[in-house]
């Protein structure tokens, strides 16, 4: 099992960033391909990005490149998700989510999300 747990979300401004956080802990966090998902009131949870193993292959949802930046520090078990520009559309829960690699049509873990609001 693994344990996934988000933090970093708010209410912030268009324009401004916010960086979340997920800590990992249970099984080897290098074991797995790290993801964060986003579910916007009313619209199905889509991808937003993930990262390999040990970082050195990331891929993102085309709207959010050059925006956003995922990373991971295996020393510390955590996946980070560096958010800059923020847009009134980027309102969502965001999750975090492990699984076999970076293009896992299925995640194996997922934490309980958190708020990320933005204002225009």
């Amino acid at each position: 099992q693994v344990q996934l747990v988000e933090s970093g979300g708010g209410l912030v401004q268009a324009g401004g960033s916010l960086r979340l956080s997920c800590a990992a802990s249970g099984r080897t966090f290098s074991n797995y391909a790290m993801g964060w998902f986003r579910q916007a009131p009313g619209k199905e949870r889509e991808f937003v990005t993930a990262i390999s193993r040990y970082g050195s292959t990331t891929y993102y949802l085309d709207s959010v490149k050059g925006r956003f930046t995922i990373s991971r520090d295996n020393a510390v078990n955590t996946v980070y998700l560096q958010i800059d520009s923020l847009k009134p559309e980027d309102t969502a829960v965001y999750y975090c989510a492990a699984g076999p690699s970076i293009r896992s049509k299925s995640w194996d873990y997922w934490g309980q999300g958190t708020q990320v609001t933005v204002s225009s």
